[in-house]
Order: structure tokens, then C-alpha cells, then sequence
């Protein structure tokens, strides 16, 4: 007998998939190339392909809703994901940017139609608490990737096949739903310029939080084993930070549903600056790097939280696969000079990634009060 899922279900298994394979492949492609002798920029570049994966595939987004349903767009792009995780430990270094790229590509897939169908299947009462619910997922799946590099080890091939496994699974459990979802067929949507002029702060943010997620995600452990730190503690440093994402993300939803959500993303993103800034001296003592990364990834996440949750207020329909479309050019942009940006920075400075951290943070706090005033 065939159990009927509830496509909420679906939804936080994805995007769990979705981080899971960011999580594992960005630290774990990072320390494979940075052994075979490549520079922290060289590092930097490489993960920007998986931004021009998300380039690649944002400006037929809308088509390919109008023409599929969610379940046989996501079943494709998880069966995309396996394969390419299976090919990495068989493919030359080289051919590693080719592959990045098609992981930005499946798993932009995977973010905006997990996204707009969550958003198309929820009252608005709940809508925090549920896109809280949905961010705190995908930040599960972040930290599981780190978690799985940690116990199979760098040096090995064992986390590329783990990740292409639990994908795997995901595409199995599948076969148990019933519904495919709805299509968007007889509803129509703005050009996409309409949401780059109606949603700048949205787009801002996400922009924000892809350009310091995938540096963080790329260059973290990089930047503590730097500072001396072991490779596996500096692992599980980044799984603090993701734990923090994660179990945080109900609290900031619950503040959204109780106070002015753009007076909450100007908070959050100035204790976002501040608490960068303090990373310098707290990995001199381990525990205090824990705490402060467990914090600081629950705060610097709680504004894409408040960000998605106004979204997903303010369109409805065939708009959000429109909007979400934007925003994914916007999150690729951010991941795409996030590295960049950051292996420079460190290139510069021993501290460099923190500064640019603190650096963004504060920008985009000045840009939220102003924009704030201005509505």
C-alpha cells in the first residue's frame, strides 16, 4: 500500500537534500583543492561556478513550471544530483568546475520550486512560523554536509557517495507521493524587471545571504585551520554555526509574527556586523567559537527567514515562481562574488573573511533603516 505524503513533507525533505549537498561539497571540494596544492582564490573561483549554474537556469525557471509539475521537476534534479556527486571522485580536478556548475543548476531548481510551492500551499497566519520552519531545514541540510565530511573524512571519496546515497533516497521516497502539484498554466506573471524594482530589499538580502553563505560555506574552515585550528574541529565550527541556523530560526520566526519585519531585519543584520567582528577573538578559545557561531548563524539566517516570509506575503500565484526567479539571479550574484570576494579578502588578510562579513553586514543594515524610512 502506498502512503500519501503531505507535500509539506516533500518541501523539507528537498530543501534538507538541497543543503545537504551544498553542505557537503563545499567544504569537502575546498579541502580537496586546497591539498592538491591550490590557492584560497583558486578555491574562491571554483565555487563561483556553482553561482553560474544558478545564472544559467533562473531565466527558464517560469517556462519550466508552466510545462511541469513541482514533483517531476524536483524527482529530475535530485536523480541530476546523484549522478553528478557519483562522477566527482572519477573526474579529473579540472572538470570539477563543469560539475559545479551543474550543481547550481539542479539545486537552484530545487530551492525555487520547493519555495514557491511551499508558499502556494500556506495561510497567511502560519506563514512565519512555516517559512521559519521551511529555512530551518535547509539549514539542517547545510549542517549534515560538514557533519558527513567529518566522519568520512577529506581524504576519501566515501562523502561523495554518502551525499549521492541520502540523495538518492529522497528520489526513492518520492514514489510515495501522490500528488505531482499544481502547474501554473492559466495564471500569468510580471516581467521580471517588475520585481527587481518592487522587491529591493528582498533582493538585496538574498544577494547578501547567498554572497556570505557560499563564502562561508567555502572558505570557513579554510580561515580556522589558518589560524591553526585542526581540520576536524575546524569542520565541526561550521556545524555550529549551521546548528545555530537551524534551531534559532523559531524564535526569529515567532518575532516576526509579533513586530515590524523590517525593523527586525535591520536588528539582525546590525548584530550580524557586531558579532563578525568578534570572530577574531573568540577562536582563541574553542568553546567561545562554538558559542559565537552558533548564535551569529541563527541571527545572519533570521533575515532571509523575515525576507521569504514577506515575500511570500506580498505575491501570490504564478508571481512567486516569478519573484522567486529574481531572487535566485540575486542569491547567484551574491554567490558568485561571495568567494571571490572572500579569498581575496583573506589573501589580503589573515582575518580578511570576518572583516568582509562585518563589512556587508553593516552595509546592508544602513540600506534596510534607510529603505525602512523611505516606506
Amino acid at each position: 500500500m502506498h502512503t500519501k505524503w503531505n507535500p509539506s513533507v516533500l518541501i523539507i525533505l528537498t530543501v534538507m537534500i538541497f543543503g545537504l549537498s551544498y553542505g557537503l561539497s563545499a567544504p569537502l571540494i575546498a579541502i580537496r583543492l586546497s591539498a592538491a596544492g591550490h590557492s584560497e582564490l583558486y578555491v574562491g573561483i571554483n565555487a563561483a561556478m556553482q553561482a553560474l549554474g544558478v545564472f544559467a537556469v533562473a531565466p527558464f525557471l517560469p517556462l519550466l513550471c508552466r510545462h511541469l509539475s513541482p514533483k517531476k521537476l524536483l524527482a529530475f534534479s535530485l536523480v541530476a544530483m546523484v549522478v553528478l556527486l557519483a562522477l566527482f571522485p572519477f573526474a579529473p580536478i579540472e572538470s570539477w568546475f563543469a560539475l559545479r556548475l551543474g550543481l547550481g543548476v539542479f539545486s537552484e531548481i530545487i530551492m525555487v520550486v520547493s519555495e514557491t510551492w511551499l508558499n502556494r500551499t500556506t495561510v497567511e497566519q502560519a506563514r512565519a512560523k512555516t517559512m521559519a520552519l521551511y529555512v530551518a531545514s535547509m539549514s539542517l541540510g547545510f549542517a549534515l554536509g560538514p557533519f558527513i565530511l567529518s566522519w568520512a573524512g577529506a581524504a576519501s571519496n566515501g562523502a561523495f557517495f554518502l551525499g549521492g546515497l541520502i540523495t538518492l533516497g529522497a528520489v526513492v521516497a518520492m514514489a510515495g507521493i501522490k500528488t505531482g502539484g499544481r502547474r501554473v498554466d492559466q495564471e500569468k506573471g510580471r516581467p521580471l524587471k517588475t520585481y527587481l524594482q518592487t522587491a529591493t530589499l528582498a533582493l538585496t538580502a538574498t544577494a547578501l545571504n547567498g554572497a556570505l553563505e557560499s563564502a562561508g560555506m567555502n572558505l570557513l574552515v579554510l580561515y580556522a585551520m589558518n589560524l591553526g585550528w585542526p581540520a576536524q574541529q575546524a569542520t565541526w565550527l561550521l556545524s555550529m554555526l549551521l546548528l545555530g541556523a537551524i534551531l534559532l530560526q523559531l524564535p526569529v520566526g515567532w518575532l516576526a509574527d509579533h513586530m515590524d519585519r523590517r525593523r527586525l531585519i535591520v536588528l539582525l543584520s546590525g548584530l550580524s556586523a557586531v558579532g563578525a567582528l568578534i570572530w577574531p577573538l573568540a577562536l582563541n578559545q574553542h568553546w567561545l567559537s562554538y558559542l559565537l557561531l552558533f548564535v551569529w548563524g541563527g541571527v545572519f539566517v533570521g533575515i532571509y527567514t523575515v525576507i521569504v516570509t514577506e515575500v511570500g506575503r506580498q505575491f501570490r500565484g504564478a508571481e512567486l515562481v516569478g519573484v522567486y526567479s529574481a531572487l535566485s539571479v540575486a542569491w547567484g550574484m551574491g554567490a558568485l562574488f561571495g568567494p571571490l570576494l572572500g579569498g581575496l579578502a583573506m589573501y589580503l588578510s589573515e582575518h580578511g573573511l570576518p572583516l568582509l562579513a562585518a563589512a556587508l553586514c553593516a552595509a546592508f543594515a544602513f540600506f534596510a533603516q534607510s529603505s525602512r524610512h523611505r516606506a
